[in-house]
């Protein structure tokens, strides 16, 4: 790919004498994401900008070095802005945009997932982001499947070429989502053919090209077993050098490692405290004459009650469809938020997305146009026993699936995204470069809303306790996971004695901390930035200012750090 051409050019046009620091900025930021997004077409699809539907981005050894390339000449240009300079808006997206740059740079050269994570490699996302929403006629998306679908064998002849010694429990999850990504283009993608308007001859192109990925997939599926899974002997963890300047750029927040343990052990046995306080009512409404002395065996005794009623896979969606209902409804009753108009649906998550998380919010892309949001809910994997899949509805019981409704789609995920697309720019930059810390964060805020005025009761609060539990221990998992050597057992008693978490969740998320990085502390640092928010505006203004238009204010910023919401808001 010969890129490096046209970012020269770019940078001169966009560093013209005559233009002002913000002219500077937004040109600079216009030709990297123009740039950035035709160099990766999958994330260009899922962002609503359908230019490049029927390629896919370079996985080669080339298609590495192009995109350091783009980054380091960009990195440079946008380092000599004054950032002081700027106006309010670009003054953030600047530091963004620099934060991202710097931070793809330390995943080239340092982080290198490209040589060891097997998962980057899948192309099922690729396929399925063209099926999934009604962006454009159905025959026009399925011509960008059949083109995507010839350049799948490239992709997994870049990964036999790229790949070293990945971790084995990466291996083993790309061996269960490859499998998954066969069914979605051999089986479920003849759905969606059947519905086209398309003659025999284009139906047979595309069976022609499901055959050729589908052949390539399987080829690609019995090398990993064969070759690669034998030499995945890499160590999971990343350490505690490479952990730590990956988590300052994940968290775009000032708070060390250090930091992070401190106030989560401080937050951890308030958190049970407030556990215990709950549980002690509904304790006594079924056991009157119960010992009360022992916290711990009253606290899992009412969540062992409530676990009691619970979903099954068979009506999973149809549960959480109802209780999407009910939070709306609450949250429009109580006007904590303007609820947006966008439609959002809840699904069965696709099989080749399954193995890491449980749940996830599929927002439309900030430039898609009139895009559906996925709640998306997987079942059990199918070689669980029958009881680890009642230990995990057990643990996604109806009350906790409430909670979860609430974190997914609203007001959590959902309703914050949504607003996030309505935030306007001089550039694409905060629309694009999202942070996780403030995504997450509003979300467990959210949880914490929706009981705080009452929504649920004790049952549900005991839930969003619990939930609170989990977001403590998922930061202290990350940290002692990747850089002090936790093991299996440790984690799974600090879940399950200190969380009270069932063991097919416990499980789930050992595999989880395994598979990501400093993704788990998002939740616990986000919800400390959300709520310092709060703080800190209900001091200038009053605690009995209205919480809708402290809340629509805050998510009218897109989805930056929490720290930059901060300075936009005057706080």
């Amino acid at each position: 790919m010969r890129i490096l051409p046209l970012v020269l050019a770019l940078l001169m046009a966009s560093c013209a004498p005559s233009l002002t620091g913000d002219q500077k900025f937004e040109s600079l930021a216009g030709n990297y994401i123009g740039a950035l997004l035709r160099m990766n077409p999958e994330w260009a699809t899922t962002l609503g900008d359908h230019r490049y539907d029927g390629e896919l981005s370079d996985y080669s050894a080339a298609g590495v070095a192009a995109s350091r390339a783009l980054t380091v000449s960009y990195l440079d240009s946008l380092k000599s802005i004054d950032v002081g300079g700027l106006n309010a808006a670009n003054s953030i997206d600047c530091r963004i945009l620099v934060t991202n740059l710097e931070y793809a740079l330390f995943q080239i050269d340092s982080l290198r997932e490209y040589e060891w994570n097997p998962m980057n490699y899948n192309p099922g996302g690729a396929i399925y982001a063209l099926l999934a929403r009604d962006f454009a006629p159905l025959d026009e998306r399925l011509e960008n499947v059949r083109r995507r679908l010839t350049r799948i064998p490239a992709i997994l002849d870049a990964a036999r070429k790229v790949l070293k010694t990945p971790p084995k429990i990466y291996t083993e999850t790309a061996l269960q989502q490859n499998t998954g990504t066969i069914g979605l283009i051999r089986d479920e993608l003849s759905v969606y053919v059947a519905q086209s308007g398309w003659t025999a001859e284009k139906k047979a192109a595309l069976k022609a090209a499901q055959d050729t990925a589908v052949g390539a997939l399987q080829g690609f599926g019995e090398w990993m077993q064969k070759d690669l899974l034998p030499r995945s002997t890499a160590d999971f963890r990343l350490g505690d050098g490479l952990y730590r300047r990956k988590l300052r750029y994940a968290l775009e927040a000032d708070i060390s490692e250090e930091e992070i343990m401190k106030r989560a052990e401080t937050d951890l046995r308030r958190t049970q405290e407030a556990l215990y306080e709950t549980a002690l009512p509904l304790y006594r409404g079924f056991l009157p004459k119960g010992d009360t002395t022992d916290r711990k065996t009253v606290i899992r005794k009412v969540l062992d009650k409530l676990a009691g009623s619970h979903p099954g896979n068979g009506n999973i969606v149809e549960r959480a469809t109802e209780d999407l209902r009910k939070t709306t409804d609450f949250v429009r009753a109580q006007g904590l938020v303007t609820v947006p108009s966008d439609p959002v649906k809840v699904i069965v998550m696709p099989e080749y997305q399954r193995g890491v998380a449980v749940a996830y919010c599929d927002a439309a892309g900030p430039l898609e146009k009139n895009g559906a949001t996925f709640f998306s809910i997987s079942p059990t994997p199918k070689d669980w026993t029958k009881e680890r899949t009642v230990s995990f509805f057990r643990e996604y019981n109806d009350y906790m699936l409430q909670n979860l409704t609430i974190h997914e789609a609203m007001p959590g995920h959902y309703l914050q995204l949504a607003h996030a697309n309505q935030f306007k720019a001089p550039t694409m930059v905060r629309a694009i470069f999202s942070s996780g810390t403030f995504i997450e964060g509003w979300a467990t805020y959210a949880e914490q809303l929706m009981v705080e005025k009452g929504y649920g009761g004790p049952e549900l609060r005991m839930q969003q306790l619990k939930m609170r539990l989990r977001l403590i221990i998922n930061a202290m998992l990350d940290q002692k996971i990747h850089t002090q050597g936790m093991t299996e057992q440790q984690a799974m008693d600090l879940m399950k004695n200190e969380g009270y978490q069932e063991d097919g969740e416990a499980a789930g998320k050992w595999r989880r901390a395994c598979l990501s990085s400093t993704q788990l502390s998002t939740y616990y640092v986000g919800n400390i930035g959300i709520n310092d928010l709060r703080a800190a505006y209900e001091k200038k203004f009053g605690s009995t200012s209205g919480l809708k238009t402290m809340h629509d204010a805050l998510l009218s910023f897109g989805s930056p750090a929490p720290r930059y919401v901060k300075d936009a808001m005057g706080l």
